[in-house]
């Protein structure tokens, strides 16, 4: 009997037979998961909102407490300045060092989402030739000279690392991503070139401080964006979210609803816990598609199912917490974390954290299940 699979298929009705003893083959329809705020309509109040002057208070002062000083914005931006100043006159007079196509400022002091005690700036430098590790220390070399030169009391450091390198002063630090011209993308060795993975994140972090610039301008979104990444820092569960991934939520959250006006950060950041705990991230969940690459891709498949549930049911905890007026450990203004790990009563309501629900299947010794 001949094989099913010969080319065409089977004839008729063009639709291919699937293969023995595999399921037949079914087109994947992503779910909406369920959103308060879409469909609001559909579920009138039946009493007045509750006033939410003191958590809206709370969060703003959080806010207040994550924002760096003015002494560490200065200090950030001294540097910035100094090695941006350096890297533009590389590209207009380039002397030693004439392989530099582009230079882009991108990152949380970018964007305006800088966390106080992380003096932290990043520059992306795309190169023309291709990125040997000599190469990217030898324009690290050149960049803290430069700045000597032009200061001699500034006392730096330079470290190359995986990405690039990074310069430091005594208050702030500045990270050079290194990347190249996409077409040398196919061109690399691994062997004397930055791994090809990194410099493609690196040309990535230019797309997404782009998109920021003109569609997460709005001074709530930098408000929420700074309160996730804190609760990203302090519960484990919620580890797995990129920065990426929580710049995406939090314009989602605050811009993505009926009247495309901006939503209060109270009721926003609500709205984040609401959607995590709903599945927003989970395998079948349109989730968030990124607007900085072809192809539909969904942000949250960048985690691992493990980590997809892991976020879920942290998620689901907290909100219970919260519902039940628990939001200054949430904040992290008092307590610790234990709340997302361990039971905790509110006004005699036990809230016990949720539990995985998905379990990683045993791996199959090598050469089983085959033949």
């Amino acid at each position: 009997m001949r094989d099913a699979r010969g080319r065409g298929g089977m004839r008729g009705r063009g639709r291919a037979m699937p293969y023995k003893g595999q399921p037949p083959f079914r087109t994947f329809i992503p779910h909406v998961p369920f959103d308060l705020v879409q469909c609001e309509v559909a579920f009138p109040r039946v009493k007045p909102a509750p006033d939410e002057t003191h958590f809206t208070e709370a969060l703003l002062k959080r806010n207040q407490d994550l924002t760096p000083t003015t002494a560490e914005q200065s200090a950030v931006l001294n540097l910035v300045t100094k090695i941006n100043n350096v890297l533009d006159n590389l590209i207009v007079a380039p002397g030693s060092f004439e392989h530099i196509e582009e230079v882009r400022q991108v990152g949380s002091h970018k964007k305006g989402t800088m966390m106080a005690g992380h003096n932290v700036a990043d520059i992306v430098v795309i190169l023309k030739i291709l990125p040997t590790r000599e190469a990217v220390q030898g324009l690290g070399k050149k960049v803290v000279e430069e700045v000597r030169n032009a200061d001699p009391k500034e006392v730096l450091t330079m470290l190359p690392n995986e990405s690039g390198f990074e310069v430091s002063s005594a208050e702030a630090t500045v990270k050079v991503l290194v990347t190249t011209i996409p077409p040398n993308l196919r061109k690399l060795d691994p062997e004397i070139h930055l791994d090809a993975k990194t410099l493609q994140m690196n040309l990535a972090a230019i797309r997404h401080a782009r998109w920021f610039e003109e569609n997460a301008f709005h001074s709530t979104i930098k408000v929420l964006i700074r309160l996730l990444k804190d609760l990203h820092s302090r519960f484990m569960g919620l580890e797995p979210l990129t920065p990426w991934i929580i710049d995406l939520l939090a314009h989602y959250a605050i811009m993505n609803n009926p009247n495309r006006q901006p939503l209060p950060i109270n009721v926003a950041f609500r709205r984040c816990l609401q959607l995590l705990a709903a599945g927003f991230f989970l395998p079948g969940s349109v989730g968030i598609t990124d607007p900085c690459e072809g192809g539909n891709v969904r942000v949250h498949t960048v985690m691992t199912l493990e980590q997809q549930d892991q976020v879920c049911y942290t998620a689901q905890t907290l909100l219970r917490v919260l519902s039940h007026g628990g939001y200054k450990k949430i904040l992290g203004m008092e307590g610790d974390s234990s709340i997302a790990t361990e039971m905790s009563v509110w006004e005699g309501v036990v809230v016990t954290p949720s539990e995985k629900a998905y379990e990683k299947p045993p791996e199959k010794p090598e050469g089983e299940g085959e033949g």
